[in-house]
């Protein structure tokens, strides 16, 4: 830790509580992350493979893997998952599918595949683009909040919503039928899968002991519910933002 100043420093030797680093561009947020990997480590508080950080580019999730690597011994900066939201979600959902009804190598619908899906729902060719693109926003405005087609009908404030979440409901069918999921679903569905399995909750919160979260403050509010679930009430994460 040589080199950090007295907040770093801090910041790393805190580890018996949950800690929300705030601090702003250029002032070492990211080494304070891969110190704190290392200190997690070498003083016996969690193996490598129980240490998660996580981020919301891959660019940065890149860059974080790299320094974490010249940081640790090879075998000990492999086994420290690094990863983006979304690629924590696959994962979880490669393991736990079937808990939604998924089947094994399931595909993953992108943009083009998500807005020809609710094209099609809309009336193929007779929908106007301006309306399959806010009918597309709509329902992942409300993925993005974590809620089901049957929570966002309940939610639902105007016509527009609720015929959203009726389009929603059909969208959801359709990828069932290909045995699929959307680039929103990557979040939302674990924390489905979470919030109904205590069991499942246990194991991967045995799998995943401490979290990291770079640029917390872009958190929406399924991700936070993920990261709710997986650091459980004893709150063993770093949040920096």
């Amino acid at each position: 830790m040589q080199g950090l100043n007295p907040p770093q420093r801090a910041a790393v030797l805190h580890c018996e509580l949950p800690l929300l680093v705030l601090a702003g561009a250029g002032s070492g947020k990211t080494r304070v992350i891969v110190e704190k990997i290392a200190h997690l480590i070498a003083a016996g508080h969690y193996p490598a493979r129980r240490i998660a950080a996580i981020t919301f580019t891959n660019k940065s999730a890149k860059e974080m893997r790299e320094r974490v690597a010249k940081r640790l011994r090879g075998e000990q900066a492999e086994e420290v998952t690094i990863c983006t939201f979304h690629a924590l979600g696959l994962k979880f959902l490669q393991i736990e599918h079937a808990a939604v009804g998924l089947k094994r190598g399931f595909s993953i619908f992108d943009a083009d595949d998500a807005a020809a899906q609710v094209k099609d729902l809309l009336g193929g060719s007779n929908a106007k683009p301006d309306d399959i693109e806010d009918m597309k926003n709509l329902i992942s405005r409300a993925k993005n909040a974590g809620l089901s087609p049957e929570q966002a009908m309940a939610a639902a404030r105007s016509n527009r919503e609720k015929e959203a979440a009726g389009v929603y409901e059909r969208y959801q069918l359709r990828l069932a039928t290909f045995n699929a999921v959307d680039f929103d679903d990557l979040i939302r569905l674990p924390v489905q899968i979470l919030e109904e399995n205590p069991d499942i909750v246990a194991a991967w919160r045995e799998r995943i002991g401490y979290l990291l979260v770079d640029e917390c403050q872009d958190t929406n509010d399924a991700q936070y519910r993920l990261l709710k679930q997986l650091a459980g009430p004893a709150g063993n994460f770093t949040c920096v933002g």
